[in-house]
This record gives structure tokens, sequence and C-alpha cells, in this order.
């Protein structure tokens, strides 16, 4: 994914608006909204995707004890904006060992959570059961959350998706046990709101899940 722009959806190339078309082209999926080069974590790419994105930039803030930011992508261009964004975070797993959560706030039909979901896609209202009792509940923003189990995922990961200031969001943790976090009912910040204080965000390495999921 670095160096080029690339389909949320499958994360193969895309061919950038020219002669024949105003959109950004994926051979297997038809328009998109390309996915930009994914940078190192650092406070400049928050601030980068900040600037840019439509839709909200998810973390987990305060992060749990012992957790680092290690990645941010962001699905968009200059002219629409960021119309999806994936926050990625790893620290000590609830059940000890590592694990690593991915945050996706995106627009309907864009694809890029149900990428990281190891799922066909775009959007996880087929895989939700809304007549039962959401599994989790988050604070966004502020406002009590419901997230919903997300059926048919990978065995390596626990997903979790909802609604959020408008457009869905996605949580998907490795490994599946990890998804224990998700009942802790944690404090996601919109980084869009957050001002100074993206300072102060501890960074790690960059998360390969963010790169191939």
């Amino acid at each position: 994914m670095r160096g080029e722009p690339s389909c949320p959806k499958c994360g193969g190339r895309v061919r950038a608006p020219g002669l024949f078309s105003d959109s950004w082209q994926c051979d297997a999926h038809g328009t998109v909204h390309p996915v930009q080069p994914v940078i190192p974590p650092s406070v400049d790419a928050l601030n980068v995707v900040v600037h840019r994105t439509q839709v909200p930039l998810w973390m987990p803030w305060p992060l749990p004890v012992g957790w680092l930011f290690t990645g941010v992508a962001c699905a968009g261009d200059d002219r629409t904006g960021g119309r999806a964004t994936a926050v990625a975070c790893t620290g000590p797993g609830p059940l000890g060992g590592m694990g690593e959560l991915i945050l996706v706030a995106e627009e309907l039909g864009v694809g890029l959570g149900a990428r990281y979901a190891g799922m066909d896609g775009p959007d996880p209202g087929p895989h939700m059961n809304v007549e039962k009792p959401p599994q989790a509940k988050v604070l966004a923003a502020g406002r009590p959350t419901p997230l919903w189990h997300v059926a048919g995922a990978p065995d390596d990961r626990a997903v979790f998706a909802g609604e959020a200031l408008g457009v869905w969001l996605w949580a998907v943790v490795w490994p599946e046990q990890s998804g224990l976090l998700m009942y802790d009912e944690l404090v996601l910040t919109d980084l869009r709101d957050a001002g100074a204080e993206v300072e102060l965000v501890p960074c790690g390495a960059l998360s390969p899940r963010l790169l191939g999921a």
C-alpha cells in the first residue's frame, strides 16, 4: 500500500481520474475512494488525516495502559476529502500477549472496514443482528454507542460494528480473545476535536495490519 493509492476493498491498484472518468477506478470494484499511502505513525501523520477527513478519526483516549498508536490510513482524495479513516493501536491484550485494534469510520459503501474485518463488504449491516442487544458499548464523542458482533469474520479476529456521528464505526481486534477489550466501555475521541492533545499521543512501530489486514 505504500507509495501509491490503492483500492479500499481489495488493496489492489487503482487508476487516477483522467479523460474517461472523473473518479478513481479499481478493475475489480469500479469507482472507489482510494486509500492513500500509509506512512509511519507520528503526530504529523495524524494531523494530515485530521485536516483531510470528512468522517471521524476515532482513537481510544486515553489509550489503555501500555497501548500505543501504531498507524493511520485514510480513503479519499484531495477533491472529495477523507471518506474513511482507520486508526491502529497495539498493546497488552486482556488475556496476555499483544493485542491489536483497528477502528474504522466510514461512509456507506466505502468498504475499508470490511477489508480489515476480512469479510465481503462493503458494509456490516447484513452481518449484524440488531434485533438482539448489542454485545459491546463504547463512548464515542461523549455519546453511548452500541456495537454489535459482526458474523462471518475469520477466526483470528473479533469484529464489532455500529453507527457513530452518522457513519459506520468498525472495531476489529486481533487476536479474537482480545475482543474482551471491547467489553470495557472504551472511551473513543474523534481526533478532529482533540486539538493540542493530539501532540500527546504515544507512537509505536507501524502495524502491518494496516498494510495488508
